[in-house]
């Protein structure tokens, strides 16, 4: 008896080892996180003025795994012309607006998704953050 109560520790023991939690939190353990140094300082069109607005952003692309990193680091050239561009046609009342801010995330988010699936045959990056974001 005292060995079938040990046993069923065992098991209960080893059971959870092995919950959707766990999983959750080593799949969190996962990822990790990409900056680009220097900011992207870039320009947006400006509305009726002919100069150009200047936006300066510090972008962290949240990569879905670890291994993902050299290729990210190969195909950064392409991560930045991808950013820029996005910026550079974005008009000046969506760079000043928080919702056009969050829309400018997106449209990063998806344009990278999308390149880098073509070029890599991989969903590598899992989210675009903007930790630093100014405008003038």
């Amino acid at each position: 008896m005292k060995y079938a109560s040990i046993l069923l520790t065992v098991l209960m023991l080893l059971c959870s080892l092995y919950t959707p939690a766990a999983q959750a939190q080593r799949n969190e353990q996962d990822i990790v996180y990409y900056g680009f140094d220097p900011d992207i300082v870039t320009n947006y069109v400006t509305s009726g003025r002919r100069s150009l607005g200047y936006v300066r952003v510090s972008v962290e692309l949240m990569v879905a795994d670890r291994s993902y990193l050299a290729d990210i680091e190969y195909h950064e050239p392409l991560i930045l012309n991808t950013i820029i561009r996005v910026f550079n046609q974005q008009h000046e009342d969506k760079v000043k607006s928080l919702t056009g801010r969050e829309e400018i995330r997106q449209t990063i988010l998806q344009e990278l998704q999308a390149v880098l699936k073509r070029e890599t045959g991989k969903d590598m990056i899992h989210d675009v953050l903007f930790t630093r974001y100014i405008h003038q």
